[in-house]
């Protein structure tokens, strides 16, 4: 794969039909979401979720979650588009944020969950993995936009953009997310009260976004600070004090976890 990464140059344009260019972007970002919520529907009963309450939060939080994530990437680069609705809907060559796509999906979340009687942190617990492995296959889109990428790098797993070697910062996130879905299915196998891995999602995911954001050169901006490293310190810190406190609750309970 470094060989691969360090001659191939990405072509954004999976094929044409008609004319209309179908992005890499659009599949793999698509795919990611698709086999995410395959996930969900085959842990659905684990957590004493039907299959198709699953299907009902998705169905409404999934494309809430892609308008979210657009928003949030537009109003921190508002400049750039001047107020053309088409050029701000206009999602084919990337531009999506994902903590944007996480607020917006997590309150739709919220109001499916409580019209189909399902409680949101374990509904939340159900889709943490599956938020990281569809991450992990859409951060390639960003690969072959030739974006979300660092500095100029020396290190032999560097990729060409612009004709010099860069940070393969999409790769980082991706492997990073490939194995947070493991590590989540682990801790969501033994979980000890309802919100325990979302808020590890929350912890672990914040973590890697922090260094790994120090890295990249077109990160949205709030003042002097990267909103990226911001949002990920805060959501580590209210994930961390939530989880410490659940945490000790459930031991007071008796929970053999904590025993």
């Amino acid at each position: 794969m470094t060989i691969f990464l360090n001659t191939y140059i990405p072509e954004p344009v999976a094929f044409s039909i008609f004319g209309f260019k179908i992005m890499w972007y659009g599949i793999l970002v698509g795919a990611g979401m698709l086999l995410g919520a395959a996930v969900a529907y085959n842990r659905a009963q684990k957590h004493g979720i039907p299959p198709d309450k699953v299907l009902d939060v998705l169905l409404v939080s999934l494309p809430v979650g892609i308008i979210g994530a657009r928003l949030y990437y537009v109003a921190f680069n508002f400049s750039d588009y001047g107020g053309d609705f088409l050029k701000i809907v206009n999602i084919r060559l990337g531009g999506l944020a994902i903590h944007g796509g996480l607020i917006a999906g997590i309150l739709m979340c919220l109001v499916v969950c409580r019209a189909r009687n399902i409680s949101l942190p374990n509904a939340l617990d159900t889709f943490a993995p599956c938020i990281a492995l569809a991450q992990s296959i859409g951060r390639w889109g960003n690969y072959f936009n030739s974006e979300a990428h660092g500095g100029p790098t020396g290190l032999p797993w560097g990729i060409p953009v612009n004709g010099q070697m860069v940070h393969p910062t999409f790769l980082y996130e991706s492997v990073w997310c490939l194995i947070l879905f493991f590590a989540l299915v682990f801790i969501d196998n033994r979980r000890d009260f309802e919100g325990q891995t979302i808020l590890c999602y929350g912890m672990l995911y914040s973590l890697e976004r922090f260094f790994v954001e120090s890295l990249r050169t077109d990160s949205l901006m709030i003042g002097v600070f990267k909103q990226a490293q911001v949002v990920s310190l805060a959501v580590f810190a209210v994930c961390l004090a939530a989880l410490v406190l659940l945490g000790r609750n459930s031991k007071t309970r008796g929970n053999i976890f904590y025993n």
